[in-house]
């Protein structure tokens, strides 16, 4: 790794340059990020898994920017154009953009006016204006150019292409660019029109018919809201700073006086800044604040994410899962302690008295015959009226009755991973399925469904999706070996996310598994095919085996510790498993005592814990949670009342509230606490439990206004208004300069039509 990589990017992030080379190499070697975090501290100097992460995207980003100037440097070099002054330049520059800015007036480029006019031998005419020399008549001097052989009829044409030459230098100096695209960045003003005729058609976008915005305060929502309103053909956006202003530092750069000669050059800056500088810089500021945005709506997909798939676990119980319907009935489906499906029916619970009498007596025999423990409900259509009839049967109190967000679970039974695991059962079996065992262990179910289907995300189809990807993928990484993974019984698809693991080798480890019996040591997965010394290296502290040949097995320490274990139970004259029963055993132990090399007082602490709590699941304590009685409809809600709820997912602008009523309601930021809150993840988490007051019930938009504060305000839900693809509108518009007229709008409406 480039050592000036190491140094920029450990000053960058306030850590050692060491920490940075040791990530730098661990990753090079194929480590992980949870294998590092977890079992290399020595190394990185206890680097936690968000730091570790950033090492490595900051290593990709000047990765980039390295590649880029040498395909630069290849480019000009080819053509002869590279010289001392422009090397040193390149290799002064530390962004992607100042490498292009340095490349701008090198780049080839379709024929321009600039070049036509050099073709017919105007550059010495620019050269005269450009020096800006009081005495100098620009007429009289453009006289010698006019030629018919080389197509400048007049003096006018002959000063016109000197100007198209200045104009073109204008718009391609770095240091010009540089400014204005800072006065882009400070003063740029994003501001959107609906498309004539179109009013109609794109209501849904209608908070931004008019809207002007400075681009520093609009939130990652509103921008991509007005993206896609774009790219739906409804909205015709700018963002650009005021045209005087940018002109005006132009003019300060370039004009030297007031002179014949100077207003020449005065009509370059402008012609060079309409024609050329502001469609180019208009382009990538608007790139820049798409790639800001994607940023924040990727950050707030991962942390609502993260919070889903930690959800607190039911356990291993014998599950009655439900997935609730009216017309078609209610699949229901019994659940061993492992997940596995032991019988299905239908049973219909809304029809006539017979059928519901019926469904009663079939429910109340699966739940003697299979033992069940636990009945999970599917929150969705006729959800609420299900859970009220099994609620009516009068359980003894041992057995739990959960709602579970069945979220994904139809893109789980439709999902190739669904056919192969029950190739005899349809999607409704399958959905049920799901649904119970979401609630046993909500993370082994949900990696089984592509992140962006479970509905936690913010314009999740509009950001970047290599980079959602990325992202998504690191969290669910993260997740699962957080957790650990029971080797035994866990899904190729929850393996396949094991530090060191893949598809390939996840779905050896289920072969083996079910041709050789369940694995007995961790040992045992050295024989896995594929599996290899640095997969094995990798994956064998996060799997986990209960009941197993070595009881270090069920733990999170690593294979290559166990021998400091065993020295610690010689040491004390006992058993490993006496270490791990026995507190006062584990108190005497001096951890100083082992450190060697290799292993320092992070790892031996994390031993000593593990040792306390083998396997232990980071994941809080499950926790029965029940929605209002008697509220299973919009039409049940009234201002006022206070009511229990489930938080599905937080986005920039507000918390959105499961409140037991088919239609989850919204918490706007401005209502989340009593005090001002910037970003509402701080407030809230995904499947938190929340008490909300409702402020309004929009029946006829199906939406619903809640307030998490002590004394919600009369009226507050006023200007809260959330358009379908369209983020919410604040109560007031920001501050913004508007344009006086709409010129702006009917020039580019009529370039939209030229094109």
């Amino acid at each position: 790794m480039n050592e000036r990589f190491v140094d920029q990017i450990a000053k960058e992030l306030k850590i050692q340059p060491r920490q940075v080379a040791a990530v730098a190499l661990l990753l090079k070697q194929d480590a992980t990020i949870p294998f590092i975090a977890r079992y290399r501290k020595e190394m990185t100097g206890s680097l936690d898994e968000v730091v570790i992460t950033s090492v490595r995207d900051r290593m990709e980003q000047l990765q980039a920017v390295a590649s880029r100037r040498e395909a630069i440097a290849k480019s000009l070099a080819e053509r002869n154009l590279l010289t001392d002054t422009l090397t040193q330049a390149l290799s002064a520059a530390e962004t992607l953009t100042a490498l292009e800015d340095i490349y701008q007036p090198f780049r080839p480029k379709r024929r321009t006016r600039a070049m036509i006019a050099r073709e017919k031998g105007l550059e010495p005419l620019a050269e005269l204006l450009w020096a800006q020399d009081g005495t100098l008549d620009p007429t009289q001097a453009a006289a010698a150019f006019v030629s018919v052989e080389k197509d400048v009829a007049s003096t006018d044409l002959a000063l016109a292409g000197a100007r198209d030459i200045l104009a073109e230098r204008i718009s391609d100096d770095t240091g010009a660019r540089t400014a204005i695209r800072k006065l882009f960045a400070t003063q740029g003003v994003l501001r959107s029109k609906v498309m004539t005729g179109k009013e109609v058609e794109g209501a849904k976008f209608k908070d931004y018919f008019d809207w002007s915005e400075p681009i520093t305060s609009a939130p990652s929502h509103r921008v991509l809201a007005i993206r896609r309103g774009e790219a739906e053909g409804f909205l015709l956006t700018r963002l650009t700073p005021p045209e005087a202003d940018a002109i005006a530092v132009l003019r300060e750069r370039f004009v030297k006086n007031a002179g014949p000669a100077a207003q020449q050059v005065q009509r370059a800056v402008d012609d060079g800044y309409q024609r050329l500088m502001e469609p180019s810089l208009e382009t990538e500021a608007r790139l820049e604040a798409k790639d800001r945005a994607d940023l924040e709506a990727i950050r707030v997909f991962a942390a609502n994410l993260r919070e889903l798939l930690l959800t607190s676990p039911l356990g291993r119980k014998n599950v009655l899962a439900i997935d609730p319907g009216f017309r078609t009935g209610c699949k229901v489906v019994c659940l061993d302690r492992q997940g596995k499906l032991l019988h299905n029916d239908v049973i219909y619970v809304e029809q006539s008295e017979r059928a519901r009498a019926e469904a009663q007596t079939k429910v109340l025999a699966y739940i003697k015959h299979f033992q069940i423990e636990a009945v999970a409900i599917g929150n969705g259509t006729a959800g609420r009226e299900t859970e009220a009839f099994v609620r009516s049967l009068g359980l003894p109190a041992s057995i739990v009755i959960v709602s579970v967000n069945e979220s994904g679970a139809s893109v789980y039974s439709a999902s190739a991973v669904a056919r192969e695991e029950f190739p005899e059962h349809d999607l409704t079996v399958r959905g049920a399925v799901s649904i119970g065992r979401r609630l046993m262990d909500p993370l082994a179910e949900l990696v089984k469904i592509d992140p962006k289907a479970i509905g936690v995300g913010q314009y999740q189809h509009d950001v970047d999706q290599s980079a959602l990807k990325k992202s998504l993928d690191d969290v669910v990484t993260s997740c699962v070996n957080a957790v650990g993974v029971e080797v035994n019984t866990a899904s190729k698809e929850l393996l396949s996310y094991v530090s060191g693991l893949n598809a390939v080798t996840a779905t050896n480890v289920v072969s083996f598994r079910n041709s050789n019996g369940p694995f007995r040591s961790r040992q045992d997965l050295a024989k896995v095919p594929r599996l290899g010394p640095k997969a094995f290296e990798q994956a064998a502290g996060f799997l986990r085996i209960r009941d197993g040949q070595n009881p270090l097995d069920a733990s999170a320490v690593h294979p290559e510790r166990y021998v400091i274990v065993e020295q610690m139970a010689a040491d004390h004259a006992c058993t490993v498993t006496d270490l791990m029963k026995r507190p006062e055993l584990r108190q005497k132990i001096a951890p100083e005592r082992y450190v060697n090399e290799q292993v320092g007082l992070p790892t031996l602490k994390d031993i000593l814990e593990e040792l306390a709590k083998p396997g232990r699941d980071p994941r809080e304590a499950f926790e029965a949670f029940a929605f209002a009685e008697g509220v299973a409809k919009l039409e049940d809600l009234k201002p006022g009342m206070k009511l229990p709820g489930i938080v599905t997912n937080v986005t920039a602008f507000g918390a959105f509230v499961d409140i037991g009523v088919h239609q989850d309601g919204l918490v706007h930021v401005s209502q989340l606490a009593d005090h001002y809150v910037k970003d509402p993840a701080e407030v809230v988490k995904v499947q938190q439990r929340v008490q909300v007051t409702v402020l309004e019930v929009d029946l006829a938009r199906k939406r619903v206004a809640l307030s998490m504060k002590s004394k919600p305000e009369a009226g507050a839900p006023r200007g809260q208004r959330t358009s379908p693809g369209a983020g919410p509108s604040p109560s007031r518009p920001p501050a913004a300069p508007r344009m006086p007229t709409n010129d702006w709008f009917s020039a580019a409406l009529d370039k939209t039509k030229k094109r």
